[in-house]
């Protein structure tokens, strides 16, 4: 039996993540989702012991529910493992330059969360009400909440004041915060491991791709520079958020073509990126079977993403002077060898050789070195991001 068990659950605007890990070996004893909030196809799915297991939720579910339903059927039905729990950890996306640590949840923490509810608008104001209800349902267990732009508050202030008057960052906290923060962190973590390197002697850029994508530069195990923004929409291409662009854009959508700020709002994160370029779809695997099939939409669409990411790497190079290695992460970057292949390819100036059979085999949760022996070294490290969290709740809560 463990005594470093802790519930992880990550909410996102429609959905809840969760799982149950051991802190110290990083084992998941149960992991799940909830998705589809409000809709009629509102389910539950997950895993125990090797079995799969699934349930309807209802159209009127949302999180209070879905976090009800783990505690009264899921961990009803494993008590000699609900009573192993020790706390309760929450992934906080936005926590401003209010938190630069995980910290155990008070009222204070609570407030400090509300408070930076408009840097992201999707995302804390559902962690919110995960923690409310998790708070409900377990009383008595200690809430941590773990926030991913906390790593990037070493950034230096040349990497994250933005170019404008300065009195924007000095009253109103305008400025580049990044995410991601707790994946950057795992995989940097790891990767010091496979170089056989100090963490505090790394410097590696590490390329999160998911539906979400960032890079960070990381020098000795810290970030100093990240593609993220004061919100999530800066930065590289995603699966529907636009990234960088000329800002005029925007004027020129609302006097000239007549958009609402509303509309350029919804036009820029939910109808850009990937979706927008390809016409096609946001998700990766139709973009690259497009790309496959000649279709010209997801071409230009897998082009431009590949593009705008090898140059966001080869720029990082600047604050880290000596480049170790390359990481990709997240869900694109852990699996699609045919995105690593055209983003090292464009990086060919600083000597990276990618070999097909190590590329090809570094998929599906295989990690590993994808380059050939003598060329800067490029590794796939699957994150885990669930991890982090267990380890920084516990450590909170045995803080003597």
């Amino acid at each position: 039996m463990s005594d470093k068990l802790v519930l992880v659950l990550n909410c996102g605007s429609s959905s809840l993540k969760f799982a149950i890990i051991d802190a110290q070996s990083g084992d998941e004893q149960i992991s799940g989702l909830a998705e589809c909030f409000g809709l009629e196809d509102s389910r539950i799915k997950w895993k125990f012991n090797g079995g799969k297991n699934e349930a309807k939720l209802g159209a009127f579910t949302a999180h209070r529910e879905a976090v009800e339903f783990i505690v009264n059927k899921i961990l009803a039905e494993q008590p000699q493992l609900a009573a192993q729990i020790k706390a309760i950890g929450h992934r906080i996306v936005h926590g401003g330059e209010k938190f630069t640590r995980s910290v155990i949840i008070t009222p204070e923490v609570i407030q400090g969360i509300e408070d930076c509810a408009s840097l992201a608008p999707l995302h804390n104001p559902a962690h919110l009400i995960g923690i409310r209800a998790a708070i409900a349902s377990f009383p008595a267990l200690p809430q941590v909440a773990v926030f991913d732009t906390a790593f990037h508050q070493s950034m230096p202030e040349k990497a994250y004041v933005y170019a404008l008057p300065y009195k924007l960052y000095r009253e109103h906290g305008i400025r580049r915060y990044g995410m991601h923060g707790t994946s950057h962190l795992f995989v940097s973590r790891e990767a010091a491991k496979v170089l056989g390197k100090d963490i505090k002697d790394t410097n590696v850029i590490c390329a999160h791709l998911g539906n979400g994508a960032s890079v960070t530069a990381i020098k000795g195990g810290k970030s100093v520079d990240t593609s993220m923004g004061l919100t999530p929409l800066e930065g590289l291409v995603m699966g529907t958020r636009c990234g960088d662009l000329d800002p005029s854009i925007i004027f020129h959508l609302v006097k000239q073509l007549g958009y609402t700020l509303d509309e350029v709002n919804n036009l820029l994160n939910k109808q850009s990126g990937l979706l927008g370029i390809s016409e096609l779809t946001n998700d990766c695997r139709g973009i690259e079977e497009g790309y496959q099939d000649g279709h010209k939409g997801a071409t230009l669409a897998l082009d431009i993403f590949c593009y705008r990411l090898a140059k966001y790497i080869a720029s990082y190079t600047v604050p880290l002077g000596r480049l170790d290695a390359i990481i990709f992460t997240g869900g694109i970057g852990e699996n699609s060898d045919l995105i690593r292949e055209k983003v090292l390819n464009l990086l060919e100036i600083f000597n990276f050789s990618v070999d097909d059979t190590l590329n090809k085999a570094a998929r599906f949760g295989q990690q590993g070195v994808i380059t050939k022996a003598g060329s800067t070294i490029a590794m796939v490290i699957p994150t885990n991001e669930e991890w982090v969290i267990a380890e920084d709740a516990i450590k909170l809560i045995t803080v003597k």
